[in-house]
């Protein structure tokens, strides 16, 4: 079985809550996970102050349990409030700000390859700015939605092709692909195709966020069963006053488990609901 603890939006800067933060970290270095997933929007604004918590967060909650042994891997990509797209709208102007203090203080990898024993992972950066096709005609979308481009699920699609016919097939990006239930919105332009694009090429399972509302599906697209799992924010932006959110994920060769823990005020810990399990 592989452990995958899978964070989304964080949001370190104003919207933090340090409380949450420091009981993540409590979680992870007590209970033992293969792999670390942040699935974006480390920061809020893309300041250096904010890529800087989030620099130690990741590093205490990547710390191996127990102690001694090996530690998780980690995988993380850009979410939308990581991007300093101000920079270069439309690819005009400084393009090497745009993601200059996520790659210094995070990693240089926007689209990570992450590989453990029984399980491939492919970052995947749904949030590269304003450019043309990331269009839509509402003006609320600009900045916000996330796109993919053809060039990025050929690579997707390369690496799994490489990658042990056991293995378990994940990809990490930022943007939702289902509706959230409360905003009612797809976060990633031409969600279907892409979601076809992965069944197309074996994935077994998608963690995003960006909605803001912890969700779990699973999807039928091109003959293969994909579980979406939508982890919520670690911040004060929950969606509907919903609390916090993050959720554990089992991969077994037969099926996939997600756990989502919910904030618990009265109890200072996130607490577990009951658990979705899928076939592979």
């Amino acid at each position: 079985m592989i452990r995958i603890l899978h964070l989304s939006d964080v949001h370190f800067g104003w919207p933090a809550v340090p409380v949450q933060a420091d009981a993540v970290e409590a979680v992870a270095q007590g209970e033992h996970f293969d792999v670390v997933a942040v699935s974006g929007d480390l920061a809020q604004r893309a300041r250096a102050g904010e890529f800087q918590r989030a620099a130690v967060f990741l590093r205490d909650i990547s710390r191996p349990f127990p102690p001694g042994g090996p530690p998780p891997a980690v995988i993380t990509v850009p979410g939308n409030h990581d991007v300093a797209w101000w920079f270069a709208p439309f690819g005009v102007g400084w393009r090497d700000r745009v993601y200059e203090k996520y790659r210094r203080y995070i990693t240089p990898e926007l689209e990570p390859v992450v590989r453990a024993p029984g399980v491939t992972l492919v970052g995947l950066n749904t949030a590269p700015g304003v450019h043309w096709f990331t269009l839509t005609w509402d003006p609320h979308d600009v900045s916000v939605v996330g796109a993919l481009r053809p060039r990025q699920l050929e690579h997707a699609a390369s690496v799994f092709a490489e990658a042990p016919a056991s293995d378990a097939r994940v990809v990490v990006m930022h943007h939702n692909p289902l509706r959230g239930a409360i905003s009612s919105r797809i976060g990633l332009l031409r969600s279907m195709r892409v979601m076809r694009a992965f069944g197309a090429m074996g994935v077994d399972l998608v963690l995003c966020g960006h909605d803001h509302q912890e969700s779990v599906h699973g999807v039928q697209e091109s003959g293969k069963r994909i579980v979406v799992s939508t982890a919520g924010t670690l911040s004060s932006r929950s969606r509907g006053g919903r609390p916090s959110s993050f959720n554990v994920v089992s991969v077994n060769p037969t099926t996939i488990e997600v756990e989502t823990r919910l904030w618990s005020a009265a109890t200072g810990r996130f607490e577990p609901e009951p658990a979705q399990c899928f076939a592979r």
